[in-house]
Parts: structure tokens; sequence; C-alpha cells
């Protein structure tokens, strides 16, 4: 331990990136001795056991239990006691908005779901509309759940890249204007509020909710479906930085280097924005739509070419319509060309999708195309979210608990401020 002095770090940083490494560890490995951790931390025992004891004492971590040997002989001496983080300490409120849902639940440290609320949402859905729903069912959870402010560790909000100017939000280069909506959010809540990118907040919750996550793997890649393609990298667990701020960089990839023609008002013919995006698969169906061309999509819009929309062109899809299901084999075979690509230039671990909906049993699809093209390697590597769609809120969880829980060790937030 060192003093404080004006050049040096203080006591109270210390001692908080002392706690940020214990957390960190438990949350990587588990239920976990005080030697272990001294081990890892390359810390005396007498050190870790003054740290984790305070901690304990706050209810942040707990003992868990004796450590069970393998062997059929344990060895001589004082046995391993297992200390885990306290999963009940506080509560987290998380909250997303995307282009179709707005979601907002109640969740343990751990992202196990103990509430929740979804709205779905449309064009026509205003931006106050948006905020009073989620004002209400903030204070119904409170209210459902007998919880004060001091029980809830904070407010965690996902926000959709292509929903930013529909709320306020500015962005470019520099980083990602919020002021705007945090200072209607802190209209009518006092709790802590961490705003970000829902890419980003649904990669976290595939990493960090993920309860048979493999200690050993650092670096997960993400790609998210929507009106537009999002992907963000993460390396030891947290994004890159250079990927932070412009997850929506995917739908200008070429994928299609033969492409004749642009879709989706996109200015790079053979790009991801023109060919696979949602927009672009209805261009593609509204210009093959007829009565004899695409007979099941024409039974199911009334023979009314405004009304399609991408569900019934799945719809078709599942139906047996040829022209239909000739689109989509090809938007599949080019989203293999984009996973392969995104797999070789980024090497993850694991590739996760996110919101895929392009066709039945499309993991199985895209795995084989992708070996078509790459190897079974890549193909292994790709997996499907986490996150289901009702529980889409823990996007905001998993950003409120990184910020306001592990990268503060575990502090109060009157005690850092």
């Amino acid at each position: 331990m060192i003093g404080t002095d004006q050049h040096g770090i203080s006591k109270l940083d210390l001692k908080r990136q002392n706690r940020m490494q214990v957390l960190r560890i438990l949350k990587q490995n588990g239920p976990t001795s005080r030697i272990d951790i001294a081990a890892q931390l390359e810390l005396t025992r007498a050190a870790v056991t003054i740290i984790t004891n305070e901690m304990i004492e706050q209810g942040i971590i707990a003992e868990v239990g004796e450590y069970k040997h393998t062997t059929e002989k344990a060895p001589r001496g004082r046995k391993k006691i297992l200390i885990d983080i306290n999963q009940n300490y506080k509560f987290v409120v998380g909250i997303i908005i995307e282009e179709k849902i707005v979601g907002i639940g109640l969740s343990t440290l751990a992202g196990e779901v103990l509430d929740k609320r979804n709205f779905n949402i449309n064009n026509s859905v205003g931006y106050e509309e948006i905020i009073s729903f989620i004002e209400t069912s903030q204070g119904e959870i409170m209210t459902y759940n007998c919880l004060q402010n001091d029980r809830i560790l904070g407010v965690g909000l996902a926000i959709f890249p292509t929903m930013y100017s529909r709320l306020g939000i500015s962005a470019d280069k520099k980083g990602t204007d919020f002021s705007n909506i945090l200072k209607d959010f802190r209209k009518f809540t006092k709790l802590p509020i961490v705003v970000d990118n829902s890419v980003k907040g649904t990669a976290m919750a595939n990493i960090d909710f993920d309860k048979d996550i493999d200690a050993d793997r650092h670096n997960l890649a993400f790609l998210q479906f929507g009106d537009s393609f999002n992907f963000v990298v993460t390396n030891r667990h947290d994004p890159i930085v250079s990927y932070d701020n412009r997850t929506n960089f995917v739908d200008n990839i070429i994928i299609n280097p033969d492409a004749k023609e642009a879709f989706a008002n996109s200015k790079r013919r053979g790009s991801v924005k023109s060919e696979i995006t949602p927009l672009a698969i209805i261009e593609k169906a509204k210009k093959l739509y007829s009565k004899e061309n695409t007979p099941y999509l024409y039974r199911l819009t009334n023979g009314n070419v405004s009304e399609i929309v991408l569900d019934k062109i799945l719809e078709a899809y599942h139906s047996g319509d040829k022209l239909i299901i000739k689109i989509m084999d090809r938007c599949n075979e080019l989203l293999a060309v984009l996973i392969n690509n995104l797999i070789y230039t980024t090497n993850p671990q694991k590739l996760v999708l996110h919101n895929f909906k392009l066709c039945e049993n499309q993991t199985d699809f895209l795995k084989e195309a992708v070996k078509k093209i790459g190897s079974e390697e890549i193909a292994d590597n790709i997996m499907l979210s986490l996150v289901e769609t009702r529980n889409r809120f823990l996007a905001g969880s998993a950003i409120a608990i990184r910020e306001l829980f592990f990268n503060r060790g575990g502090f109060d937030r009157v005690e850092v401020e």
C-alpha cells in the first residue's frame, strides 16, 4: 500500500483499483478463494484478506463455502474458503430503446430478470410517448417490488444507433452527445444514469451474463441486425474503442462486387446496406412482385405493393414463394460472406448474432455457407445471442453494472463523488 502525495495515486484510488481487480476475478472465474486471488493479483494474503473482509461487511461479496477437492485426498492445512459477488447486493434498472421496441426491467448484478415491461413502437410513436412509458414503467417497477432508491445501483440506458436522431442525440467522429435525453430522464429519477450504444450493451450482456462462459475466452465480436447492421468487437471482455462510436460502419462493406444496381438508397453497389438490410430486401421483393411471380406474398399483401414488409416476406418465404426463396437464400449467402470477412479481419473467439430472423434454421444455413467460402473452424465460431427479445433491457443493465459497480470497485456513488 502506498500513501498519498501530490504526484502519486491516492489511497482511495488504490483501494478502488484493488477492489476492482477482486471483482473482475470473481466475475470471470466465479467463486474463488482469497489465496487464489492473492496469487493472481500478486498481493499478500493479508492484503487480500483486508480488502475482501471489508467488502463482505458491506455486503458486496460473500463467503459461499469451502473449496471441494477433486482428488480423493484433500491436502492438509487450512481449507480454502470461497468468496463470490453477492448478486443481490443491489439491483439495476435496465432500459433499451430500439427501432421496434422499448424495454425496461429490473435485474440482479448477474443479469437475473426480476421484472420487465415492453412497449412495441413504430415510426408514428413520438419521443414524448417513449419517455412517458419509461417514466411510468420505472415507477411501477419500483413500487411493485417495494424498492427505494438506496437499493438500486442505477439506471442503464441502451439506445440503438438508428434511434439517435429520433431522440435528439447527435453523433459524429468525436463521440455521441446524450445530454438532451439525460436532461429529460433527470426530471423523473434521481438515480445515477449511464447511457450508451445498445449494440455495445447487448455485447456486454452476452459476456457478463453468460453463466457458462469460458474463463479463457477474452474476445468476442457481436453483429446485430436491424434497419442497419451494427458491429462491435471486444478484447479482454471490453469493447475496442475504435469500434465503439461507429458500430454501423458495417453497412458500407462490399459483399457483392458483381452487383449491377444499388438498393435502399445506398451509394455503394454491392454493399451490406444495398444487399441485405430490410429496406434492400423489401425493394428486391417489390421489383419481382406480382400475382404470378410471388403468389403467396401477393395474397398476404392483398395485392397492394405498399403493404410489403419484412415479416410478410419471411412468411411468403416459409410458404414456398419460389422467387422470394431465391431472394432470401441469396441474402443469406451474402450474409455468410460478411460474417466470414468479419471473423477473419477481427479474429474473435466467437461471433455472436443478435436479432437475426431472415429464414428458418438460419444458423445452420449460415454455418454451411461459411464452411463453403471459409472453413469449418470459422463456422464453429458462430453463435446466437443469449439476450432474448423479451429481455433486451439487459443491454442497459450490463452498461450500468460495468460502470457503476465493477469500474468503481463496488464503492457507493457517495464515496467516490
